[in-house]
Order: C-alpha cells, then structure tokens, then sequence
C-alpha cells in the first residue's frame, strides 16, 4: 500500500510513519510532508475547516497514494477529485472537520478519526487554567519575576477562591468532562452538571446532575465549558446568562471559543461581576490585535495548547496507524464516519 504520512509539527511525519510499519509491517511504501501547524495557526482552506498547508501542496504529495494520514491536512472536493486513487483517509483528532465528508461518501473514500486521543491533556489542562486563574498564579508569578514580592496577594480580597468546598458547574460531561469531574470531585468541589445527552447514570455517578443550564449557572461558584460546537451551543453563554452567575464566579473555557461571547465576558470580568476567567479557546484563533480579550483584568489566556503533550502525539499517530492495518486486514474501522 502506497501511504501518505501528513504530519506537522506536533504530530510529526517521522512519528506517524513509525507507528504505520509497527502496524502493517516494511513493506509498504510511506511519503512523509510536514505541514506548518502548529507554527502557523490553522483555518479554513476551501470548504473545510481547522486546515493547515495547501491543496497544491496535499496534491503533489498525494500522487499515487491510496491512504492518507493526516491531522490537518485538507481534503477538500479538489483534492479528492484530484487524487483518484485514493481510498482512505485517516484523521488524528477528534473530529474530522477538515474532510469534506460529502465529496469524501460520494467517491467511495473511507473515513475515520481518533476520538479520545487528548482527552485526558484537555482534562488536566483544563483544572490547570482553572487553578491559575482563581488562584491568579499567572499575575503573582509576573510580579515576582519582575522584582515585587506583591503580597497583598495574600489579603483576603486579592487571595482568590479555593476548590475545596466550591460548587462546579460543568456543561458537558464527555471524555474531557467526564475526567475533570472525577478529578475536582477529588479536590473537595461539589460537582453539578448539564448534559442532555448523557446518561443520567453517568451523571450521578460523576456528580449531580442538573437539568436546566440556568440553574447550573445560578448555583455554580465556578463554570468549565466542555460541550460541543454545534448550531445549538454557539453562542450558549452570552450576557444574559453571564448575568446568572453568583458574583465573583470562575469561567472557564477549554473546549471551543464560540460557545463563548468574548464581549459579554470582557463585560462581566471588566464591571468585577465575574472573579476570574481562564481561556484556551478564542472565536478566532489568534484573537485579532485589537481584541477587548487582550486587555480584560484577571483574564488567564492560553494559546489553544489544552490538547497538546507528548502522550498525545503519540496517541493520535498509533490510533491512526491502528485504522490503517484494520482497513487492510479487511476489518470493521473502529472509528469511521464514512
């Protein structure tokens, strides 16, 4: 089988080839192109989404290939019109959003992703910001480096909340939220959560389950975003619900920036209403120059790093090498969606 390793600077060509000859063995031919990301940010290429590199570029190395595996690479209709012996496509990440699933149904090219690869780096990530922003490690850490012990950090106003005892408030309970509950529940926080697509068993298992998001909102000290980007939950904390929080509430966001209204944020944590905030996840990614993000007091910001450790590389290439031996053994993918 003729393969092409398109991996990029995380998760790199070299690793992705090696996790193929342990699954299916030498004699294979693999290519390898590494793409910018993460050096350079990822966006829309064509009709797809969260890409990195180009269509001429994805062409001229696929030629000849059957099986690509790839994390950002873009597989786009031209590309797919324009490589016709290709048969699969393999995507190391959670969601295949840079196929074009349709075109990809319609020419017979199988698809499938790794789900779960960097769950548990998201979920430690994501009690990480948290931690930093209600305990303002960042802003504390930047004043001893420049020369200030600044303790009146250590004065009940200035001090931040604890964990212990707090009311959590997560929306959404999947691979990522499902671990950050179990390990804030191990802090002493009292876990409360809004999922309408988990199972209640699950919920009551991880904490207490909350049907209505404004209630989970009115009673939570501190609120950690883990749900999907759909239709529905763009835009799902906005002002009004912003305004649901208790005073001096927590936010933080891991998952995607646009569950998130940025201006309603910067609003709450400019009025005081909100304590602190933590964000790895922006609408756009970088946010632009002149973002109101940039200069909102006790905000903790991150560059989308929440999925990223060396676990992860590793994970996603072996996962990904895992669909490729399965499809030429002939077996079920363990992950395709077409």
């Amino acid at each position: 089988m003729h393969i092409l390793a398109a991996g990029d600077h995380f998760v790199a060509p070299d690793l992705i080839a090696r996790e193929l000859t342990a699954e299916i063995g030498t004699g294979h031919r693999i290519d390898q192109l590494c793409l910018p990301w993460p050096l350079t940010p990822f966006g829309r290429i064509a009709e797809v989404d969260e890409a990195s590199g180009d269509e001429e570029t994805i062409l001229g190395a696929l030629r000849g290939a059957e099986a690509l595996v790839t994390q950002m690479g873009p597989v786009t209709k031209r590309i797919l019109d324009e490589a016709p012996g290709l048969r699969l496509v393999v995507v190391g990440r959670g969601g295949p959003v840079n196929v074009n699933l349709e075109a990809a149904a319609e020419r017979g090219v199988r698809v499938c992703n790794t789900p779960g690869r960097n769950a548990a780096a998201t979920a430690e990530y994501t009690v990480g910001l948290l931690l930093a922003a209600m305990r303002r490690i960042p802003e504390t850490s930047a004043a001893l480096a420049a020369g200030r012990w600044a303790g009146e950090f250590y004065t009940y106003d200035n001090c931040g909340p604890g964990l212990d005892g707090s009311r959590v408030g997560l929306i959404g309970a999947g691979a990522v939220g499902s671990r950050v509950a179990r390990a804030l529940a191990a802090l002493g926080a009292h876990v409360r959560i809004h999922d309408p697509y988990a199972d209640q068993a699950l919920l009551r298992e991880l904490g207490t389950p909350v049907g209505d998001l404004d209630e989970l909102l009115a009673g939570s000290d501190v609120v950690s975003l883990h749900a999907r980007l759909t239709p529905e939950t763009r835009g799902l904390l906005g002002a009004r619900e912003l305004a649901l929080l208790p005073e001096g509430a927590v936010l933080v966001n891991c998952a995607r920036g646009a569950l998130l209204d940025e201006d309603a944020l910067c609003d709450a944590l400019e009025s005081g209403r909100l304590g602190a905030a933590g964000l790895d996840v922006f609408a756009v990614e970088p946010p632009p120059a002149d973002s109101r993000l940039r200069s909102a007091p006790r905000l903790v910001m991150t560059p989308h790093l929440a999925g990223a450790n060396t676990a992860v590389a590793h994970n996603a290439a072996r996962l990904a090498a895992a669909e490729v031996g399965r499809y030429l053994r002939g077996e079920p993918l363990a992950h395709g969606v077409v």
